[in-house]
C-alpha cells in the first residue's frame, strides 16, 4: 500500500509522517523543492512544524509525478480553496478510479460546493472513490502521538473499512460513518462559529457566552447540514459537536485565534499578514453565508461573523445584536 499527501502544510505532514511511522509507505508532496529537501535531508518541516522529528520512512518530493507514481491513496491536505486548481493540474497522472481522501475542511467559494463535489468537478471523466476525514485534531497534538479520535465519511462501507484500518494508529483511532455530507459541512462550518467564539472571549464576555456560541454554532451546523442531506446524528459526534468544541476553546486553532484578535480590535488584513498557515473559517465565511442566503437557511452567528470580517462591522455591537434577537423556542 503507498499513500500520497498532497500538501506539506501542519497538518499534511503530520498525517504523513502518522502514516509512516505506522509502516504505511508514505510519499508527501509540497509546492517547494527546498521544503521537500529539507524534510528528506533534515526530517523536519522547520516551516510548519518547527522542532518535531519527522519519521526515516516519510518520502517527501516536489515533483507531483514522482509522488503520485503508484498511489493507491491519495490524501488531500492542501487548503480548501486550492484543491480544485491542485486536482485539475494533476489529474493526468491520477488513475482512471483513484481514492481520494480529504482532510481539507471548507466550502468552496465561488461554486459554493462541499468539498466532495469540488473533487467530483475537478476530476470529471474519472471514476474517484472518495472518503472524508475530520474530527477534533489538532497537527501539534497529533504529530506528538497524543490521543486522538476522528470522523471518516465514506459511502462505500467496503473501502470506508478498509481506510479505516489504513488511517488508524495505536494513538489515532479512526470512526467510520457512511455520512460523507455530514462528516464534511460538520468541519467546514464549525471554523465560522470559532471565529466568533474566539471574537466573543476577545471581547472578554467570558464562558457563558462562549458556551451559548458553541450551543447554538452546533443547531446552525445541523440547520446547514440536514438540509444538505446530513444526517443529524453525525452532528452530535466527532466531526460536529467534537470538532466544535476544540476548535472554539483550544488556543491551537487558527480559527479562534483570528476572532481572539479581532475581538481585542486587531484588523482583519493584519491579523491575516501575521499567520503563518491558512485559517479556513476566514474564506468560509464568506461562502457559508452566500450559501446560506441560497438555500434560505438561517445561520445568524455565521451572519454576524461575515459582517464583522467583510463589512466592517464593530464586533462588541454584532454580539449585541445576536442577544438582541425575537425571543424564541430552542
Amino acid at each position: 500500500m503507498k499513500i500520497t499527501v498532497l500538501g506539506g502544510g501542519a497538518w499534511g505532514t503530520t498525517l504523513a509522517d502518522m502514516l509512516a511511522r505506522n509502516n504505511v509507505e508514505t510519499v508527501l508532496w509540497a509546492r517547494s523543492p527546498e521544503q521537500a529537501a529539507d524534510i528528506r535531508d533534515n526530517r523536519e518541516n522547520t516551516t510548519y512544524l518547527p522542532g518535531v522529528p519527522l519519521s526515516d520512512k516519510l518520502g517527501a518530493e516536489s515533483d507531483p509525478a514522482t509522488a503520485l507514481k503508484g498511489a493507491d491513496y491519495i490524501l488531500l491536505a492542501v487548503p480548501s480553496q486550492r484543491i480544485r486548481a491542485t486536482l485539475t493540474a494533476f489529474r493526468d497522472m491520477l488513475p482512471d478510479q483513484p481514492v481520494i481522501i480529504c482532510a481539507s475542511k471548507g466550502i468552496e467559494l465561488d461554486s459554493l460546493l462541499p468539498m466532495s463535489k469540488v473533487v467530483a468537478e475537478a476530476l470529471e471523466g474519472k471514476r474517484p472513490r472518495y472518503a472524508m476525514l475530520s474530527g477534533p485534531s489538532f497537527a501539534a497534538e497529533v504529530c506528538r502521538d497524543m490521543p486522538t479520535s476522528v470522523s471518516l465519511g465514506c459511502d462505500d462501507h467496503e473501502l470506508g473499512r478498509e481506510l479505516q484500518s489504513a488511517l488508524s494508529t495505536p494513538a489515532f483511532r479512526v470512526y467510520f460513518t457512511p455520512d460523507v455530507r455530514g462528516v464534511e459541512l460538520g468541519g467546514a462550518v464549525k471554523n465560522v462559529i470559532a471565529i466568533g467564539a474566539g471574537i466573543s472571549d476577545g471581547l472578554g464576555f467570558g464562558h457563558d457566552a462562549r458556551a451559548a456560541l458553541i450551543t447554538r454554532g452546533l443547531a446552525e451546523i445541523s440547520r446547514l447540514g440536514m438540509a444538505m442531506g446530513g444526517q443529524s446524528r453525525t452532528f452530535m459526534g466527532l466531526s460536529g459537536m467534537g470538532d466544535l468544541v476544540l476548535t472554539c476553546t483550544g488556543d491551537l486553532s487558527r480559527n479562534r485565534q483570528v476572532g481572539l484578535k479581532l475581538g481585542k480590535g486587531q484588523k482583519l488584513d493584519d491579523i491575516i499578514n501575521e499567520m503563518n498557515a491558512v485559517a479556513e473559517g476566514v474564506k468560509t465565511t464568506r461562502s457559508l453565508y452566500n450559501l446560506s442566503q441560497k438555500l434560505k437557511v438561517e445561520l445568524p452567528i455565521t451572519e454576524q461573523v461575515y459582517s464583522i470580517l467583510y463589512e466592517g462591522k464593530d464586533a462588541a455591537q454584532a454580539v449585541k445584536d445576536l442577544l438582541a434577537r425575537d425571543l424564541t423556542d430552542e
